[in-house]
């Protein structure tokens, strides 16, 4: 069964009946963190040698026998499959088939939306298959409240507006922050905007938008160096191209403002929803300068491109990404070089 968003907090305490279950999606973190909730469910923690087997996705063949395996103390085993590819459909095929006592985990941050894996797990009554995908809006914001509140801090309405642009692109990472947030405040007090702005200062999300914005004002080195950044702090190569189609959507709509309504690139940005984060006005106002409505949509188009060789199994996605991201940083440059002549 393809799980719905309203149950997978519940799904993830108690699997019940249910023998395997894929995660798959953009947010890697999420990925791992629903991977060990169900780990923890089932076997009470992530390294019970009698409880608990790792398998990396060059082992899938073995899965079939690893579900049938009993435990020696009692108990359900639990089987986990790490970066697991569409290799792994024949032998899940197989388990779904048997009576294999064993809860089976399987984390395919990578699979297509029309993987054989997902597709299988999507209608088969004892399996589930979850999306874990970045989370924005009301969803990020009630994310970051309730791992506050779990330390003991409260937080104030600008800081949660300001955190919520700069957090989400991996729940690890969120999470990791706003630890070390709650850490920083103390117990018993609240997040104003100039806590949330002091310590949340390198994390992913911020490293990523420091590059996009470079990219499209044609900073070539700087967006790299953000960039290596981002990826380096977990930013993975799919989250990276869709932050940076996102921008270029922004990018879009104010262009064309401009181009159909008159507006001057100012007010073109006010109207911008969600709003630009007001240390970014004047980047995002220079790059409405250097790029047209149609080289904006061809650029979306090569991103979009990007994504979808990003999801072929074997492509270089780390080398598409970075080749995505700062052709439209040369692109720009070229742009900003024409413009002073």
């Amino acid at each position: 069964m393809k799980l719905p968003p309203a149950r997978v907090a519940a799904f993830l305490r108690d699997p019940g009946d249910c023998r395997v279950v894929l995660l798959y999606g953009d947010d890697a973190g999420m990925i791992r963190d629903r991977a060990e909730a169900l780990v923890r469910a089932v076997a009470g923690s992530l390294d019970d040698p009698f409880l608990v087997t790792d398998l990396t996705r060059d082992d899938v063949k073995r899965l079939p026998d690893e579900a049938a395996g009993l435990s020696l103390i009692g108990g359900r085993r639990v089987v986990r499959v790490r970066d697991v590819t569409d290799a792994a459909a024949d032998p899940v095929q197989a388990i779904l088939k048997g009576k294999a006592p064993a809860l089976v985990v399987l984390e395919g941050p990578t699979l297509a939306s029309r993987s054989k894996l997902r597709t299988a797990l999507e209608v088969a009554p004892d399996g589930a298959a979850i999306g874990c995908y970045p989370e924005e809006g009301r969803a990020l914001e009630e994310t970051i409240r309730e791992t506050l509140r779990a330390n003991a801090v409260g937080i104030e309405p600008d800081a949660l507006s300001w955190l919520s642009q700069q957090l989400g692109a991996d729940r690890a990472s969120t999470r990791a922050e706003l630890e070390k947030l709650a850490l920083y405040v103390g117990p018993g007090k609240r997040v104003d905007l100039d806590a949330a702005m002091t310590c949340v200062g390198d994390l992913a999300g911020l490293s990523l938008d420091d590059a996009l914005f470079a990219a499209t004002t044609g900073d070539v080195a700087t967006a790299d160096r953000a960039l290596e950044a981002a990826v380096a702090e977990g930013a993975a190569p799919v989250q990276v191209l869709r932050a940076a189609l996102g921008h270029l959507q922004k990018l879009h709509r104010a262009r064309l403002a401009m181009d159909e309504q008159g507006l001057t690139a100012p007010d073109a940005v006010k109207g911008v929803r969600p709003p630009v984060f007001y240390q970014k006005v004047g980047a995002f106002t220079r790059s409405l300068g250097l790029w047209p409505a149609a080289t904006l949509t061809a650029a979306m188009a090569a991103l979009a491109e990007a994504e979808r060789g990003c999801k072929r199994t074997g492509w270089p996605d780390q080398a598409l990404c970075r080749n995505a991201v700062l052709t439209l940083a040369r692109r720009a440059a070229a742009a900003s070089r024409g413009a002073r002549r």
